[in-house]
């Protein structure tokens, strides 16, 4: 079985050009079910054994995992996992389940995290200066950072992916290689190559095209955990909101040029998104705003008549 599972990871990571950690959090969750199905089965599980899981089987997974107070949000994303690995068994193993595609997943309720007011961002640079007064370099690091995401709408891993030679010359748009190996371009607004052209001025570690652009200070490429540390620490110094993340900078450049016209196709296509149902739910938040408003400033909103 470990081997079945070996090859499901190759096929995620070469055919399906999945990141290491997409691959990795799929095989986790398979091994979860057939670690489950193993006390069951004498410590034992064979590739006939998964061939002939039923409903029940499937039924009972999820309770172990509601028993062990995994998440609704946890368990739906461990059900997708393994209703592909059954369908990568059925074409490549001729295996066939069809008891898989009579579970329903459970009900997660889908939640975009608060945006940032756009005063507290600015007054993240001056914050940045304060907390790194004795290293200009990365101060300017972690002020195009918080820049690039919050400008371009990037994700964190899109831009520590990012090589010198990409923002070399204060280009006009960047080519961004999302998830699931997708590209988009995505314009770069002039105050974004303003921060990142003062970083790679004193960025002691030079700017070699092909070497990583946010360097840690040991000159690695810079983690993600490094970038969201940046983050915490302009949150904890301005005592802003838990919510403040880099991913709420990402949040609040999509509220922001929704609220300013952006259709919903070209929001879409900015932020990435393959389904255009992901890019639906920020029209939720801006509808909340806009009826707080109403309730606010309508002069009937608050009429007892």
């Amino acid at each position: 079985m470990n081997d079945v599972i070996g090859e499901f990871n190759d096929y995620l990571l070469n055919t399906k050009n999945y990141s290491t950690n997409t691959a990795t959090a799929y095989e986790s969750d398979i091994r979860d079910f057939t670690n489950f199905f193993a006390r069951f089965n004498d410590g034992n599980v064979e590739l006939s054994d998964i061939a002939k899981c039923d409903t029940f089987s499937f039924r009972a997974w999820m309770a172990d995992r509601a028993k062990r107070e995994l998440t609704h949000k946890s368990t739906a994303r461990a059900l997708s996992s393994l209703r592909t690995f059954y369908k990568w068994l059925a074409r490549y193993k001729n295996i066939q389940n069809d008891a898989i595609g009579l579970i329903s997943s459970p009900k997660v309720e889908r939640k975009l995290s608060k945006a940032i007011e756009t005063t507290d961002v600015s007054d993240m640079h001056d914050a940045i200066r304060a907390i790194d007064n004795n290293e200009p370099w990365i101060a300017a690091r972690d002020w195009a950072l918080v820049v690039l995401i919050f400008g371009c709408g990037l994700r964190i891993s899109e831009a520590l992916s990012l090589k010198n030679i990409d923002v070399a010359n204060a280009p006009n748009s960047l080519r961004i290689i999302g998830k699931g190996n997708k590209e988009r371009i995505v314009p770069v607004l002039p105050a974004v190559n303003v921060a990142i052209e003062k970083y790679m001025k004193i960025n002691p570690f030079g700017t070699r095209g092909d070497d990583s652009l946010f360097r840690s200070v040991r000159g690695l490429p810079m983690s993600p955990r490094m970038a969201e540390k940046v983050v915490e620490n302009l949150r904890h110094y301005l005592q802003l909101p838990d919510y403040v993340t880099p991913h709420a900078l990402r949040h609040t450049f999509a509220t922001a040029l929704l609220a300013g016209g952006a259709d919903l196709r070209s929001l879409q296509e900015l932020l990435g998104h393959s389904s255009l149902s992901t890019t639906q739910l920020y029209t939720k938040v801006n509808m909340a705003e806009i009826m707080d408003a109403y309730k606010h400033a309508h002069p009937l909103a608050q009429s007892n008549d």
